[in-house]
C-alpha cells in the first residue's frame, strides 16, 4: 500500500510540473519560431515549474509526502534547486543566444538593451527574481559558513523562496510569450498553494512554540 502510494505521488508530481506545463505550450497558438527558441522557452518553462515543484517537495508538504522518507525528500529538493538555479541563472543569456544566428541586432547589445529596459515592469521583476534566486542558490551551497543554526535557515530560505516565486511568476505573467489563461491559472495556483503550506507551517510553529 505504502509502495503504491508513492508510486501515485510521483506519478501524479510528474504530470503536474512536468506534463502539464508542456501540454499547455503545446496547446497554445503562437506564432511558429525557430527550434532553438522554442528549445530555450520549453527549458525556461520546465524550471520555473520545477523550482515551483520544489514547494512541494519540503516539509511544508509532509502530509502528501508522510509516506516517503523525508531525508530523500529534501535530498531530490536540493539537488534539482542546483539544477534548475543554474538553469535559470543564465536564463537572460539565453535569451539573447539566437541572436549570433540572426542579422541585426547583435547579442551583447540585446541582452544590455533587456537589463536596461527599467521602464518595464516585468524586466524590473525579471532582474529581482534573478538577484533573489542568485542568493537561494549561493546562500544553500554556503549554508553551513552562514553562522546560522538549522532553524533560522530554513526561515531564512522559505522567505527568500517565497520572494522568489513571487516576483519570478508576476515576471513570467508579464512577459512571458506562451502566457495563455490555462497557463497563467497553472502558475497561481500553484504558486499560491506552495506560498501557503510554507506560510502556514512557519506560522503554525510558530503560534505552537509560543504556546
Amino acid at each position: 500500500m505504502e509502495k503504491r502510494i508513492k508510486k501515485i505521488n510521483i506519478i501524479a508530481a510528474v504530470f503536474i510540473f512536468l506534463g502539464l506545463p508542456i501540454l499547455f505550450l503545446g496547446l497554445g497558438n503562437y506564432p511558429a519560431r525557430s527550434i532553438l527558441k522554442e528549445g530555450i522557452s520549453l527549458l525556461t518553462i520546465i524550471a520555473f515549474c520545477m523550482m515551483l515543484a520544489q514547494f512541494y517537495l519540503a516539509r511544508s508538504n509532509k502530509n502528501i509526502l508522510k509516506d516517503h522518507k523525508m531525508s530523500k525528500v529534501l535530498k531530490l529538493h536540493k539537488y534539482l534547486g542546483y539544477v534548475f538555479v543554474s538553469i535559470l541563472l543564465i536564463h537572460p543569456f539565453l535569451l539573447v543566444l539566437p541572436r549570433y544566428f540572426e542579422s541585426g541586432v547583435e547579442p551583447i547589445d540585446a541582452f544590455f538593451t533587456i537589463i536596461t529596459s527599467l521602464n518595464s515592469t516585468g524586466i524590473v521583476l525579471g532582474i529581482i527574481a534573478w538577484c533573489l534566486m542568485l542568493i537561494l542558490g549561493v546562500s544553500s551551497i554556503f549554508r553551513n559558513r552562514l553562522g546560522m543554526n538549522y532553524k533560522t535557515w530554513r526561515v531564512f530560505h522559505g522567505i527568500l523562496s517565497i520572494a522568489f516565486i513571487a516576483t519570478a511568476a508576476w515576471h513570467i505573467i508579464d512577459l512571458g510569450r506562451h502566457i495563455h489563461s490555462a497557463m497563467f491559472i497553472f502558475i497561481i495556483v500553484l504558486s499560491g498553494i506552495g506560498i501557503f503550506l510554507l506560510l502556514k507551517t512557519y506560522l503554525l510553529k510558530k503560534s505552537e512554540d509560543t504556546k
